[in-house]
């Protein structure tokens, strides 16, 4: 069946992914916690490709948000082909001056909400031939990052989930990918808090529809993951080439720097 779930869809990088699957034929889940902006974008999706897109407003970070979706699924009989765990933020600033409450939400997000959501629609995915997962990491996954330290702990994470879950499924119809992107032109900057870094930020991102499409293009592919962008992709190999403590000291220099 050609139904897509997509969560933290109502803009950005998961807006680029819902219309893409869209365009593909997909009827859609779309998940996020903005309950106008994603339904308004439902509709928009919904008349622009003919398909069926449905809104469900859910905070990810609330430990019962998994279960809500997968009421939703079992509710409409909704049987997806493709999960896209897009949804996912950061804290910027030194760790110990970040309320500890903001990091638990973002590790629920980040981590916790994927991790769920994924185990509870297994055995839905495990009903289509093919299915596909795509996990969101970053070029963050390979290194520490001073001044997101946990944010860049978290994506490590997902990388490393994505992996070894690929594996476990490997002789099964459903295939794992992981995208780690560099910076993209959306809000992720102004939702941590990080405008201080957006004009380097902007010297170096791609647009969500550019990320959206090598991340699908790796996924449906088979891919086990996916660096978009050639700078992303070049940096990512010299972070196994340079010492740890010299990746870490460029990273705090840049960043630690711009803190107030």
């Amino acid at each position: 069946m050609k139904q897509a779930i997509v969560t933290g869809a109502s803009k950005g990088l998961g807006k680029s992914f819902a219309h893409l699957l869209a365009s593909r034929g997909y009827d859609l889940l779309l998940i996020a916690r903005s309950e106008k902006i994603l339904t308004e974008e439902s509709n928009v999706i919904a008349k622009q490709y003919g398909v069926k897109a449905s809104a469900l407003s859910v905070d990810l970070s609330e430990a019962d948000a998994v279960v809500v979706v997968i009421r939703w699924c079992e509710q409409h009989q909704f049987q997806p082909s493709v999960l896209v765990n897009n949804a996912g933020y950061a804290c910027w600033g030194y760790f110990d001056k970040i309320d500890l409450h903001q990091h638990r939400q973002m590790m629920q997000v980040n981590m916790s909400c994927l991790v769920n959501l994924t185990h509870g629609l297994l055995p839905l995915l495990r009903k289509n031939n093919p299915s596909f997962i795509l996990n969101v990491a970053s070029t963050a996954a390979f290194q520490a990052v001073p001044s997101m330290t946990l944010y860049a702990a978290s994506k490590a994470f997902v990388r490393s989930f994505s992996r070894g879950l690929r594996y476990e499924l490997r002789n099964s119809s459903i295939s794992v990918t992981c995208l780690s992107p560099g910076p993209i032109a959306t809000n992720f900057i102004q939702q941590a808090g990080m405008e201080a870094m957006q004009d380097t930020a902007k010297k170096f991102e791609m647009t969500a529809d550019q990320v959206a499409k090598k991340g699908l293009d790796a996924m449906f592919k088979g891919k086990a993951e996916r660096i978009p962008g050639v700078l992303n992709y070049l940096t990512v190999k010299l972070s196994f080439i340079l010492p740890d403590s010299l990746l870490e000291k460029i990273a705090g220099d840049l960043y630690l720097t711009k803190i107030k």
